[in-house]
């Protein structure tokens, strides 16, 4: 080979290897940069409502992950061992608590992580019942013992106490009293759930503490709307009694001065006995009701066997809220809308004008 062509050759391969050991230096530096640059808060929510309100309150500054698939009921999810290590590596964790989702509760408590659990932090007292105060244990029933316990030990003593306290708010808060966790359907509460969210992210991002409150101020300004639309829609009915697939609308009820039967329990999987069919079958036909309502995520069969056994009433979809299915999502139905389907199907039952 003549010299001078063997010397373009080198010449060559030598630009060639000083190129190809640059690029992946330049292609990763800026990517790197990049992510950097880009990176959000992760965010876990363990179904549906608490994802939306985080998407909502989070914007572009965080990352939200729903635990629960879509079309999932999610009150039994269990995870898988991926969802296990998100659980894990997750800048913030939201729950509902007391039981709602054992797996993803128990998965929670265990991070070292931040994690949000909401029930215990909100305005509410009971199986349906808001109360006035944010700290509800300081109500009328924390005083309940105040012969036996000083006020300066009444956080304590209700621990130390809870077998001659039996219904202390810590108790009802506690798994065994079943206290009902479907507060996302009162808009009021919503508004406190907004809350709690803003503050949660500020605390995992400090510096975007002012986009979230702004954002959750946005999101309460929608909420109240709702509040008021369902107000203003419930105000005047000729029926106030509601029949429901399970007892999941006790706070919505409570909200609007309505009256809830739940065919299940607070679990749309406990199914009634024959003696309490029967007596809702008696009572439906006393008030006058006109629909059973039924729900996306749960089997209609019994409901729609209650809606046979008091005469043939009507059934109607009432969505609790608990997740979106793939066809909800797909024609973008969100918290909002879905709201609003839930108030025109109330009132065309209830007999609203």
């Amino acid at each position: 080979m003549p010299s001078s062509l063997r010397a373009r050759l080198a010449a060559v391969t030598a630009t060639a290897v000083v190129i190809g050991a640059a690029l992946p230096l330049t292609a990763a530096t800026p990517a790197g940069a990049a992510d950097g640059a880009k990176k959000k808060i992760e965010v876990l929510a363990a179904f549906y409502p608490l994802a939306w309100v985080a998407e909502q309150v989070g914007g572009k500054r965080v990352a939200v992950t729903n635990l629960t698939p879509a079309g999932t009921e999610p009150h039994d999810l269990e995870l898988t061992p991926r969802q296990r290590d998100q659980i894990e590596d997750a800048d913030l964790v939201i729950v509902m608590g007391s039981g709602f989702q054992p797996a993803v509760e128990d998965a929670a408590d265990a991070r070292d992580g931040g994690t949000l659990a909401l029930l215990a932090r909100l305005p509410i007292d009971g199986a349906g019942n808001k109360v006035a105060e944010h700290e509800h244990e300081e109500g009328e029933e924390g005083h309940s013992d105040e012969k036996k316990h000083s006020d300066e030990k009444k956080h304590s003593d209700e621990k130390k106490h809870s077998d001659e306290k039996k219904h202390s708010d810590e108790e009802e808060h506690s798994d065994e009293e079943g206290l009902d966790p479907h507060v996302w359907l009162d808009p009021e509460l919503m508004e406190a759930i907004v809350d709690e969210t803003v503050t949660a992210l500020a605390k995992a991002d400090p510096k975007g503490a002012a986009t979230y409150e702004a954002n959750g101020e946005a999101l309460k300004t929608e909420l109240a709307a709702l509040d008021e639309r369902y107000a203003t829609g419930l105000a005047q009915c000729d029926r106030r009694l509601i029949v429901t697939a399970h007892d999941a609308f006790g706070y919505l009820a409570g909200a609007y001065d309505l009256q809830q039967e739940g065919v299940s329990g607070l679990a749309p999987d406990e199914e009634p006995n024959p003696k309490r069919l029967a007596e809702l079958a008696d009572l439906v036909q006393a008030k006058g009701v006109t629909t059973i309502f039924t729900e996306e995520l749960v089997s209609p069969r019994i409901a729609q066997t209650l809606a046979r056994e008091a005469g043939g009433l009507e059934t109607d979809t009432l969505n609790p809220l608990e997740g979106l299915t793939a066809k909800e999502i797909s024609r973008g139905d969100d918290y909002v809308s879905v709201m609003d389907t839930n108030l025109k199907r109330l009132r065309a039952a209830l007999g609203c004008t």
